[in-house]
């Protein structure tokens, strides 16, 4: 391992604002976020496979009257997005280092408003269907943590996990589409993304991507 990521996995062991296994409240946690963690009752937003935080910190700073939380698993990625957010002195974010088919560990039923979802692995094997962030496994876990009318939203560079994604939301009967775009870009939805972007989407759009995106939300 590189001593970069060494000093990444060491900044998080001693960051306030790092969750992870060892601290206390990593057990603890599940539904008191607001209560223990933020220390108030404003909306808790979860960004999943957040890698180094860029959303989670960039909506954290526009919207300080929300909750922000970031989940990942990687460690040295999770540093980042901590670092970022301690030096812009925020205090309603928060990271979590676990792989996402754990989060019902982490997140009780109705203790989520919104969860945003950006530019996943499309894992586009047919056999890797049961990674794929957006299949009827994860849809059914994200529907038990959103409270009633909560958004999840899709931002992804892939033409086949944007299909597969529609298709799976209508199959799951659990949420209804609001809106989508195959070109966010050129769309009037793009002011729904504040004008975050994250370091892979500045690459895929300078290649000649086009961004899609999904905003659904809990029946």
């Amino acid at each position: 391992m590189s001593r970069r990521k060494l000093d990444h996995y060491r900044f998080s062991a001693e960051a306030h604002n790092v969750i992870e296994a060892g601290k206390p409240l990593y057990t603890q946690i599940k539904g008191k976020w607001n209560e223990v963690y933020f220390k108030n009752e404003n909306p808790v937003v979860l960004e999943l496979a957040c890698g180094k935080g860029e959303y989670t910190v960039g909506l954290s700073a526009r919207f300080p009257e929300k909750n922000y939380i970031g989940m990942d698993l990687k460690g040295d990625r999770i540093a980042r997005g901590s670092q970022l957010a301690s030096e812009k002195n925020l205090s309603n974010v928060a990271f979590l280092r676990a792989g996402i088919q754990y989060a019902h560990e982490f997140f009780d039923r109705n203790e989520v408003s919104e969860i945003w979802l950006i530019h996943p692995d499309p894992q586009v094997r047919a056999r890797d269907e049961a990674k794929r962030l957006t299949n009827l496994r994860y849809l059914n876990d994200y529907a038990a943590f959103l409270k009633p009318d909560g958004k999840f939203c899709l931002k992804t560079d892939s033409t086949f996990l944007y299909d597969y994604t529609l298709e799976t939301i209508e199959k799951s009967g659990m949420y209804k589409i609001i809106e989508h775009t195959s070109d966010l870009y050129n769309s009037h939805l793009l002011d729904d993304h504040y004008g975050v972007t994250t370091h892979y989407e500045r690459i895929f759009t300078a290649k000649g991507y086009t961004i899609k995106y999904i905003n659904a939300v809990v029946l």
